[in-house]
């Protein structure tokens, strides 16, 4: 093992290497989030043969530098690799691994360095693709919770304090809501530059475009109440390379560490076994070309080949109340709370389904086309699917939300897409959709006046109306009994 505090290229780097004589085959994994909390991961790997080598990224720990996220990796990830090259216990062969931004730092290695610096494999778990990926929806509506969070933790800044949003907070409840956004640094009470300049990245796509010219295997791994998880599945449906596998379980950003609704015994996976499993056979060139994997069906503790849907099934909705609601940017339907309030205004549309008269299992893309109207040149809606469980409880299955300007008082024919749903659904189960104009604070308020809702310091109010009749909501459901399988099966054929 490299001495502590040694570096590569400048950077600070460890390297643990398996016992016996090598030399090793290698995996390289670049990380913002300390080196040092990877001693146990990095063990692993050399116990199942590979030199593991862990690098604070430039201006992170005990690298120097400046921080700029998303923007030095290619390069960086390219000295690194031909560094391992170079080191007499190296074989050669390299595999790129990490999770969250570590699997950015992978995948820009694979896909934008110079060919003689690119990894032979890429491990993507929970990949965060980019800076814009991470901050905005496909449509463009803002991620403000989540990437409050994380800048408040890391950015700008050379070590993480993962709690510096919990406790600012806790100070002022209603920090979020404060205009502009753009001001949170100053309400952080810390100097945050990259916070503004993070609004200004529009450009999603990139890396699932380069993708399509891949040249080395790839696994990627996924939870499916991840953010990410849209843009895992779109990385592995588009990958050229000579394979590509796909492991979506029922688990959060955390992957197992987060088990989510629907979680069963058999969804309990040893990642470990399975990435190494994964990478020996990877670098041997022992994997059956074309995509593979498998998928987490919750709620039936089992799983499914990767790329099963079902056919697509418009469910009967009867509305309850609020096809004429307010959109109120101050007092904005929370994404933090379930609860529905029954007096005064709707601040929402709400419809329902009927009892599942029998076990459903919803497999594939959930969607709700709309026919609505807005008196704001500038609308945001959001709807969020809930299942009303037959004990009376209410558990989140999605959510979505595009941005809409259109002449106010016309109306618009859309759709709002709910992502990927993979989870069995009880007979008695009720679905209610919620159709609302804010999602806050998992995302901006949309301010109604046609402003950047970041930079926005006036709101206003936002009346809609909705079509009940032109209300549905489309899953994808399962015809029959599934086909189950393996994990290992499919990762490792």
């Amino acid at each position: 093992m490299t001495p502590p505090g040694a570096t590569v290229e400048g950077l600070a780097t460890d390297v643990r290497l398996p016992a016996g004589r090598g030399p090793f085959p290698a995996v390289l994994l670049r990380t913002p989030y300390d080196r040092l909390r990877h001693r146990a991961e990095a063990s692993g790997w050399a116990r199942r043969g590979f030199a593991a080598v862990v690098q604070d990224v430039r201006g992170r720990f005990a690298s120097p530098g400046r921080w700029r996220p998303y923007e030095d990796e290619a390069a960086d990830g390219a000295a690194a690799a031909r560094w391992i090259r170079r080191q007499p216990w190296s074989d050669g062969r390299l595999v790129a691994a990490g999770a969250s931004y570590a699997a950015h730092c992978a995948l820009v290695l694979a896909l934008d360095a110079p060919e003689d610096a690119r990894p032979d494999a890429v491990l993507a778990a929970v990949p965060a693709l980019g800076a814009a990926e991470t901050a905005r929806e496909p449509s463009g509506v803002e991620r403000l919770l989540a990437r409050a969070g994380w800048w408040a933790a890391h950015g700008d800044r050379s070590d993480s304090d993962e709690s510096a949003l919990d406790k600012a907070l806790a100070a002022d409840p209603g920090l979020l809501d404060h205009l502009p956004l753009t001001g949170l640094p100053e309400r952080l009470g810390r100097d945050l530059p990259s916070w503004a300049d993070l609004w200004r990245h529009r450009d999603r796509g990139r890396l699932v475009s380069r993708a399509a010219h891949a040249t080395v295997p790839l696994l990627a791994v996924g939870g499916l109440h991840d953010p990410f998880a849209d843009d895992t599945t779109a990385l592995w449906s588009a990958w050229a390379g000579p394979s590509a596998r796909l492991l979506m379980g029922p688990w959060g950003h955390g992957l197992t560490a987060a088990p989510g609704p629907g979680a069963g015994p058999a969804h309990r996976v040893n990642l470990g076994e399975l990435y190494a499993g994964w990478a020996r056979r990877a670098l041997a060139g022992e994997l059956a070309p074309g995509r593979r994997g498998a998928l987490a069906l919750g709620g039936a503790d089992r799983w499914l080949p990767a790329g099963t849907d079902g056919e697509p099934r418009p469910q009967r909705l009867r509305p309850l109340h609020g096809s004429a609601f307010t959109a109120d940017p101050e007092r904005p339907v929370r994404s933090d709370d379930l609860t529905v309030p029954t007096a005064g205004t709707p601040d929402r549309c709400l419809l329902v389904t009927p009892p599942l008269p029998r076990p459903l299992d919803a497999v594939g893309p959930a969607r709700v086309r709309l026919r609505a109207t807005a008196d704001t040149p500038s609308a945001d809606w959001a709807a969020r699917l809930v299942a009303l469980t037959p004990e009376g409880r209410a558990e989140r299955l999605a959510a979505g939300v595009v941005r809409r300007e259109e002449p106010p008082g016309r109306e618009a024919e859309f759709a709002i897409g709910l992502g990927r749903l993979a989870c069995r659904l009880r007979a008695g189960t009720r679905l209610r959709l919620e159709i609302a104009g804010h999602h806050f604070p998992a995302h901006a308020r949309n301010p109604h006046t046609g402003d950047d809702p970041m930079t926005a310091g006036r709101l206003l109010p936002s009346r809609r109306e909705i079509a009940p009749e032109g209300a549905a909501l489309l899953l994808h459901v399962l015809p029959s009994r599934p086909t189950t399988t393996e994990p290992a099966e499919e990762i490792l054929r």
